[in-house]
């Protein structure tokens, strides 16, 4: 498994390019294996560390376990403890009979299911971690009181008043993404500039555990063993596309955030070429402003809706049968290049689910009788029940800030201090020689002051922004 920095796997040298090319999850996981917990439903696990207490790791919606592949190496590093990364129902290489229950009932007693068959009667200590989804997931797991040997829960970014809050704007938050990608490499792009991952080393292992292949139906990572990159990606820099751009030594979040609203695909189709084709060149000027117009609506990823609607137009026009034929071929050969990935799950769809994963879910925290923690992006995340519950002293909390939804992939080692000494502190288990020496090195080295200290705030939300909407899933 490969060392992990923080901040060198997002910041370079000055002039260096920056390279997006997919990354295995062998690097930062031992083993993978698909665990069948009947005849039907199978689900994919990834594990390291081999000692200790067993952390039980669950994805936000959308994301997969691949999501904890740079946290898994730090904190199996810091404290003697194993981890087990799981691809819930309808996410990454788990396969159910219906992929599209994901009633928090249901995927709780899969969680319990999983370990059932893994550990049988004689499991590990268990310490549950969530992140957002995957948090919710995890209280309603220890609430239900279906894993025997469960000594400790921690939820990631989630808390039931902002994320309720957040709802009634997902679909639109949902509909603004490309719906398909044209190459892993546009993929990982998008997400770091997006701000849905910061961190380009962790986006570079966890995106192709997020989409898959068109025509295969696998999950992308399933290509990555021959995956040879597009001659378009490998050209771009030649070219001045935006996957190869220069890298700077400033603050990696404005950057991201400055580079999310610059960030324009790039162009889905050519020129129009007057002289390779047959056409009057009366009508060359039309022709070009129906292709402009359906070029920008495949770069922008709307569907097919939008792009049908322009050609129906051709009907309005004089343009002759040749144009027509000229566009079509044009659009085919969009349409294959734009649309090699798209989306593991539909998130869209699973609509129905989403109150039930958060309704409740600051009591059932509270009430979870053993030793848990809470780790937040931003102190506005939190609602009434938890702040006074935080300040009764009933669970621990800790705030990293300058970071985004994905905090366990935008900061995964200072995460996995959290964690580390979260475990120590219970004396869950033991820390490593360099633990304690390594991590305030680190801290001087990049004027890290440890988690910020919470005070209480009010019920008033703040502005909606990207995290919001994502803090939910």
């Amino acid at each position: 498994m490969k060392a992990v920095n923080d901040g060198s796997a997002r910041r370079g040298l000055s002039g260096r390019k920056r390279d997006y090319t997919p990354v295995a999850w062998s690097h930062y996981f031992t083993e993978r294996q698909d665990v069948k917990v009947n005849d039907v439903d199978s689900f994919r696990v990834y594990k390291a560390g081999t000692t200790g207490p067993l952390l039980v790791l669950l994805h936000g919606g959308g994301f997969s376990a691949l999501t904890w592949s740079l946290f898994s190496v730090s904190v199996t590093s810091m404290v003697e403890c194993r981890v087990l990364a799981i691809d819930l129902r309808g996410h990454g290489d788990t396969i159910t009979s219906n992929e599209k229950d994901l009633s928090a009932k249901t995927m709780s007693g899969d969680v319990a299911a999983v370990l059932q068959k893994l550990y049988d009667v004689d499991p590990p200590p268990i310490i549950l971690i969530g992140h957002s989804m995957g948090g919710a997931i995890a209280v309603h797991t220890a609430c239900a009181n279906s894993v025997p040997s469960l000594i400790g829960l921690a939820v990631i970014d989630v808390v039931e008043g902002t994320a309720i809050d957040a709802l009634n704007s997902m679909q639109s938050f949902l509909r603004s993404r490309p719906t398909h990608f044209k190459s892993l490499e546009h993929a990982i792009e998008w997400c770091v500039r997006s701000a849905q991952v910061r961190n380009v080393e962790s986006a570079k292992v966890s995106m192709p555990g997020q989409i898959k292949n068109c025509e295969t139906g696998m999950l992308a990572t399933n290509d990555l063993e021959t995956y040879v990159p597009s001659s378009e990606d490998r050209g771009r820099l030649q070219l001045g596309g935006s996957i190869s751009e220069e890298e700077s030594d400033t603050n990696d979040n404005n950057e991201t955030e400055t580079s999310a609203n610059n960030f324009k695909p790039p162009p889905a189709i050519a020129n129009f070429d007057p002289v390779s084709d047959p056409l009057d060149h009366r009508d060359i000027p039309e022709a070009q402003r129906i292709e402009l117009r359906i070029s920008g609506s495949v770069a922008r990823n709307s569907g097919h809706e939008t792009i049908e609607a322009v050609i129906g137009e051709l009907n309005q026009t004089s343009l002759q049968k040749p144009i027509i034929n000229h566009i079509g071929r044009l659009l085919d050969a969009s349409e294959l290049n734009m649309h090699k990935y798209t989306w593991r799950i539909n998130l869209g769809q699973t609509e129905e689910h989403w109150r039930g994963w958060f309704t409740g879910l600051s009591n059932e925290f509270l009430n979870c009788q053993v030793p848990k923690m809470l780790l937040l992006a931003g102190i506005d995340r939190l609602d009434k029940d938890l702040t006074v519950g935080q300040m009764q002293g009933k669970f621990q909390m800790q705030v990293l800030p300058q970071c985004g939804h994905a905090v366990h992939e935008d900061v995964p080692e200072k995460v996995a201090e959290v964690v580390a000494t979260f475990l120590v502190r219970h004396k869950f288990t033991e820390p490593a020689a360099n633990f304690e020496s390594a991590a305030c090195d680190r801290d001087e080295e990049q004027g890290y002051l440890g988690p910020v200290p919470v005070l209480p705030v009010t019920e008033t939300r703040s502005k909606v922004t990207l995290d919001l909407f994502q803090c939910c899933l």
